[in-house]
């Protein structure tokens, strides 16, 4: 079956775990590979690896890198209530509040404990969002966006911390969403600046200044703050 919709992803995680639930899939099963999952359901696989990334954010799978995708051991007691924390106005702003302590202490333990590999996945995100910027490509803005932030998370080399990011993945990649919608249809120049503000966290990690890393994904976190907040009240 061909599955054509912006929620493909939505569906296709549905599909997963409707097989575990079921049994097919038990716990500690390992799922078929990113492109047999991609040719069974008629998608592509970013739109796969968007629903496998949100059922291990949600505690469904564990994801191996380089070793393929498992169900959990141990399942969760129910499906978590997914994006209707969005349905109410307060709890955007308390989200972004955590993620501001969240991803303030992520960005210091990343400009500390940094690898030079790390810094390459960053700048290959920046690469991919500057493009994404010039062709007007607002999902892969959104998804580059995305990853950069859990690409500084995994730079903290704190497991809890990479955890805790994890589990707010979906609900982050929503609010960011909303974020870069915003921009995307405000002047460009204020597009551009959402470009440099990235790399002016990314110029502190690789200095590997703390201090300068926290404070700069915090003024950027605060515009996003800013940005969102309008529209959360309108």
């Amino acid at each position: 079956m061909k599955i054509e919709t912006k929620k493909g992803h939505e569906i296709v995680g549905r599909i997963i775990l409707d097989k575990i639930e079921g049994g097919e899939w038990p716990p500690g099963a390992r799922l078929p590979s990113v492109t047999q999952l991609s040719e069974q359901f008629g998608v592509g696989r970013s739109t796969v690896r968007e629903a496998l990334s949100a059922l291990k954010a949600t505690g469904w799978l564990d994801i191996r890198h380089g070793g393929g995708t498992f169900v959990k051991p141990v399942l969760p007691t129910e499906a978590p209530a997914g994006s209707s924390l969005f349905q109410e106005a307060d709890s955007i702003l308390e989200l972004l509040e955590v993620r501001q302590i969240l991803e303030t202490g992520t960005a210091s333990f990343a400009a500390k404990r940094r690898t030079d590999d790390d810094l390459i996945k960053l700048e290959v995100i920046l690469n991919r969002m500057e493009q994404a910027l010039r062709a007007d490509d607002t999902a892969e803005g959104e998804k580059a966006d995305l990853d950069f932030h859990a690409a500084i998370a995994a730079a903290s080399r704190n497991t809890l911390l990479i955890q805790m990011m994890d589990s707010l993945a979906q609900r982050l990649g929503e609010t960011i969403g909303k974020t870069r919608e915003l921009w995307f249809f405000q002047e460009r120049s204020t597009a551009e600046r959402l470009l440099e503000e990235h790399r002016s966290i990314y110029e502190a990690i690789r200095q590997a200044d703390s201090m300068l890393a926290a404070e700069r994904i915090g003024e950027h976190l605060t515009k996003v703050e800013s940005v969102l907040k309008p529209s959360i009240h309108a």
